[in-house]
């Protein structure tokens, strides 16, 4: 569970004054001393922010040397001003640690459709690189500076011996809302001091980022910035790792992906209630997946959450226009180990009992069964509570 800066990296997090309030850091910086190998898995949206456009031109790649963060702003839909603005903090933030332009990659978060002040981001930038260190110090204002409306920062770790070698994942990530796979609003950025290649990398990430970030969401709404990077920079030592061993460190970063993509819905904006969905008996998980988008994503299963009321029918409804062929008669509904439904047919439960688990618990866990096949998934949401449409409706003004 360690959380500490891995072999070869320092980082630093600062305010640039792209944030008006002064104690609030808003630029981060992530460093590798030697070339990294690195990749990305971006969003989906068509309507894609500059640094997401800058990122995809660079991964995979093997010679990554510094990330660069800023938060208040997006820089979407800034058109070419933003692309250039976007080339230009790339171009400051590699040669604030000698490296080259094109070993620097980017990732904004905030507004959209603002122009960068790249003024400030300039001097943040300089100051960033005169404070790198490797230390828990440096660290936490690091993952601050990635930060919009996150109530806390989100960091995890995980350190493994893998042939002998003391290998450590360390993630950092941001999100609360504007919340819909695949990915959500968020950007995270996972650094490792492990020797891989840049194929494998490439791979380990996808592999990851599909039953962690690509299973959250918050309010089903597909951002313009989202953004996972991953950097290993083989500081740890020896040869690139290869099968066991490769496999040994996807388990690492599968576990560190896990506690990142969690903390987000965890910290939904307004949210009283993180929820896990367990769907199990599809036909493949392409349906699994479905239909806990579906049930994750419906304003009325949320709401109930939000009221501790275990309206079942809801949930089971919601599975049922989920676009996935299933026999209603195999269904059977769990709440918080509570069996509301089986077979396609209510039973007698307790109510209170059931609605004072979901009160007084954070955690709520529903787990749906079909009778269609082996297939299942995992997805995390949120309830949906009136501070959500508080925090939402005064974001811009």
């Amino acid at each position: 569970m360690a959380i500490c800066v891995p072999k070869g990296y320092r980082v630093a997090g600062v305010h640039t004054g792209v944030k008006r309030d002064a104690r609030k850091q808003d630029l981060a910086l992530v460093v590798s001393d030697r070339d990294a190998a690195a990749a990305g898995v971006y969003t989906q949206n068509l309507v894609y922010a500059a640094p997401v456009a800058l990122d995809r031109e660079r991964t995979p790649s093997d010679r990554i040397r510094v990330v660069v963060a800023n938060s208040g702003n997006a820089n979407a839909c800034t058109g070419q001003r933003g692309l250039e603005d976007a080339r230009t903090m790339a171009r400051l933030a590699a040669e604030a640690v000698g490296a080259e332009p094109d070993q620097a990659l980017v990732l904004s978060t905030g507004i959209i459709g603002a122009y960068l002040p790249m003024d400030r981001i300039g001097s943040g930038i300089a100051s960033a690189a005169a404070m790198l260190g490797s230390d828990e110090q440096s660290l936490v204002p690091a993952a601050r500076g990635m930060l919009t409306t996150d109530t806390v920062h989100k960091l995890a770790g995980r350190t493994v011996t893998i042939g002998g070698r003391q290998i450590q994942v360390t993630g950092m990530a941001k999100g609360a809302a504007m919340m819909g796979p695949n990915m959500a609003t968020m950007l995270a950025v996972i650094f490792s001091d492990a020797p891989l290649d840049k194929l494998s990398v490439d791979r380990s990430l996808k592999a990851a980022v599909r039953d962690t970030f690509n299973c959250i969401s918050v309010d089903g709404h597909m951002s313009t910035n989202d953004t996972v990077l991953l950097l290993a920079n083989g500081a740890a030592g020896g040869e690139p790792l290869q099968g066991d061993d490769l496999a040994m460190f996807d388990g690492a970063l599968e576990e560190v992906c896990v506690d990142l993509a969690k903390s987000i819905p965890a910290d939904g904006e307004g949210a009283s209630h993180l929820i896990t969905l367990k769907i199990s008996g599809c036909a493949d998980r392409a349906a699994a997946l479905q239909i806990a988008k579906t049930v994750a994503n419906s304003p009325l299963v949320k709401t109930a959450i939000t009221g501790a009321d275990p309206n079942w029918g809801r949930i089971v409804s919601a599975a049922g226009y989920a676009g996935v062929p299933f026999d209603p008669a195999g269904v059977t509904l769990h709440v918080n180990g509570f069996m509301l439904y089986q077979a396609g047919a209510p039973v007698d439960f307790d109510a209170k009992a059931v609605s004072d688990s979901i009160r007084q618990n954070r955690d709520t866990l529903i787990q749906l069964a079909f009778g269609e096949g082996p297939a299942a998934a995992r997805f995390w949401t949120t309830d949906l509570t009136t501070e959500y449409v508080r925090l939402n409706a005064d974001y811009h003004t």
